[in-house]
């Protein structure tokens, strides 16, 4: 009777043996993130997630007063920017998003995009907020040392500008007044415009389907880009049209070009090919302002 007992006891503690063992494995390959580097790069604690083998790091923004509709807003109700990584094979994967006042958004979007990640969404999660709050949506894949350090800079340029140190382009122009001209701009980007009121408008066209139809430029998916202001003090402002893989390349060109994102976002749902907008805002010459357009236009597959 010793013996079987015995025997008994042997395999309940192989058995349990070998479950640990299977449990060790589950946890090493969704668990393996080196959590503590993770922290010591992007300059902030954080929580793992053991289920879903994910590791988050938060920046909770106590640093702003922000109201909406005359409420006080805290950053349990969704002003806290975070970071999550998760470990897939030999890689690792990061998504984030950033919590941001106006001035903010445009340097950290560099920050971002510099360090080798993808900036996938740019737009507000509240009405009647004061500040204005934009919340920028980011990502990235690969190895996880170089994600997390990529990370930080980004939390580090948010909180370098935070407090109104952040640029805010500004310049007082009227339409009526506009003395701009308009062969400079189209021997740049190519094509002619057209003036009306002062503002000179440029737009390229572009092509999807929807429900097997195809769309295009009539019906709103276009690039369009309005200029105001003279040859040496203008501002541009429009809207890109970009299939969902010419985003990132679209957005470097625009920030190296030093011209403001303001939006990034969809026009429509169920469209094939997927077509991404994002709204811009630039000041400078019409000259710098028209090339840093050209440039973004080149990234571009369809070379518009």
């Amino acid at each position: 009777m010793k013996q079987i007992t015995n025997r008994k006891i042997t395999t309940l503690l192989m058995g349990l043996m070998l479950t640990l063992t299977g449990a060790s494995l589950v946890q090493g390959e969704m668990g393996s993130l080196n959590t503590a580097k993770i922290e010591q790069l992007t300059g902030l604690k954080g929580a793992l997630n053991e289920k879903e083998g994910v590791f988050k790091v938060s920046y909770p923004r106590n640093d702003i007063e922000v109201t909406a509709a005359g409420v006080k807003m805290t950053p349990p109700m969704g002003l806290t920017a975070w970071a999550a990584f998760k470990k897939t094979g030999m890689d690792t994967m990061v998504m984030g998003d950033m919590v941001l006042l106006q001035d903010q958004v445009n340097s950290v979007m560099s920050a971002a995009l510099d360090n080798g990640l993808d900036v996938t969404a740019l737009h507000n999660h509240f009405f009647w907020d004061s500040p204005k709050v934009m919340f920028m949506h980011i990502g990235g894949m690969g190895d996880e040392e170089t994600l997390a350090a990529a990370v930080g800079k980004v939390f580090e340029k948010l909180k370098e500008t935070s407090g109104g140190k952040g640029p805010v382009p500004q310049t007082n122009l009227d339409p009526l007044t506009s003395s701009l001209d308009p062969k400079t701009i189209d021997a740049i980007l190519g094509k002619a415009g057209e003036l009306n009121k002062g503002v000179y408008k440029v737009t390229f066209g572009k092509t999807t389907k929807m429900n097997g139809v195809e769309v295009g430029n009539a019906m709103g998916v276009n690039t369009w880009a309005a200029f105001v202001g003279s040859d040496d003090q203008a501002v541009v402002d429009g809207d890109f049209a970009m299939y969902e893989s010419e985003l990132q390349g679209v957005l470097k060109a625009l920030r190296h070009a030093d011209i403001n994102i303001v939006a990034i976002h969809n026009h429509m749902s169920m469209e094939s090919p997927r077509v991404l907008f994002l709204h811009f805002w630039g000041v400078g010459s019409t000259k710098e302002l028209a090339k840093g357009l050209k440039s973004a236009l080149e990234t571009q597959g369809d070379k518009q």
